[in-house]
């Protein structure tokens, strides 16, 4: 049996035609989205999740027709239809449906999706062993065109890095900005741990990622030295351990780089220390699903 997938105030099949041709998020990619994991029937830090995506909502002038408790709700209900224990939550707004025009004033009002699926893991076994990344010749989108914290609907710039990634075998790419530091991989904020310390891209130029934010409240609570910096491709070459975060990536380590081996070519100790208190930070608080 087929997913149930929330659509303007329904539960419909997921292969429902719910889509208008003339929705702005399938013509412009005008709309903002969400990655959100839950685990043993809880939704990890679904208020942090829900609050950047109404800043995004506002940074683009999209007005989301529902509060955040309301759409807290929608989502834990999208959940309970698809009995989620351990799973993956996308809810999308997009500016409406208008017409082939790039004037979003004709788009009446904006559509709601939610999507929810069961979810173990992105990368399986992989990390036991670690990641093999290379360096995009794509560079990231820079601030002053469109800011990397409007979680945007439009990814394109990030696939056609992930498209270089997949064509040399690798699992990601490190997107660089303009001039030449790293930003981070196309879906993932990125670290390096340089004796004993860890630091990673500054806020200005990268999405600032919920589990980044998490990645930081582990660290400190072990102790560890974190901060942002300018890393250049040197940086990530002599690190003594490389990891990227995400929603769905977790806290995934780094072992080769354009090549070059990472450290001892392993998942490092840092690394692997904040793989283990993320899974038990996780798999411990959230939102309920079943109450």
């Amino acid at each position: 049996m087929g997913l149930v997938v929330y659509a303007n105030g329904q539960w419909v099949a997921e292969d429902a035609p719910v889509v208008n041709l003339f929705d702005h998020g399938l013509l412009y990619g005008d709309g903002v989205f969400e990655g959100i994991r839950c685990y043993s029937g809880r939704v990890f830090k679904l208020k942090q999740h829900l609050d950047r995506m109404f800043r995004s909502a506002r940074a683009i002038h999209l007005k989301i027709p529902h509060t955040k408790e309301e759409f807290t709700e929608i989502i834990l209900e999208t959940c309970r239809r698809n009995s989620i224990q351990d799973g993956y939550i996308r809810p999308l707004v997009t500016r409406g449906t208008g017409d082939l025009g790039l004037d979003p004033r004709r788009c009446k009002e904006p559509n709601v999706y939610i999507i929810a699926r069961p979810f173990s893991g992105l990368y399986g076994d992989i990390y036991d062993t670690g990641l093999k990344l290379i360096t995009s010749s794509w560079r990231r989108t820079p601030p002053e065109c469109l800011s990397p914290n409007v979680k945007c609907l439009n990814y394109l710039n990030n696939i056609l890095a992930k498209i270089e990634a997949n064509n040399v075998g690798a699992h990601e790419a490190i997107m660089l900005d303009m001039q030449g530091f790293v930003c981070e991989a196309t879906a993932d904020n990125f670290f390096v741990v340089h004796e004993g310390e860890i630091m990673t891209p500054h806020r200005g130029s990268i999405l600032i990622g919920v589990t980044r934010d998490t990645v930081f409240e582990l660290a400190e609570k072990r102790g560890i030295a974190i901060e942002e910096a300018n890393l250049s491709m040197y940086d990530v070459y002599g690190a003594d351990e490389v990891f990227i975060t995400g929603t769905a990536a977790e806290v995934a380590p780094v072992v080769e780089v354009d090549g070059r081996s990472i450290g001892e070519g392993k998942p490092g100790k840092i690394t692997k220390t904040l793989m283990a208190d993320y899974t038990d930070y996780v798999r411990g608080t959230g939102t309920p699903i079943y109450r």
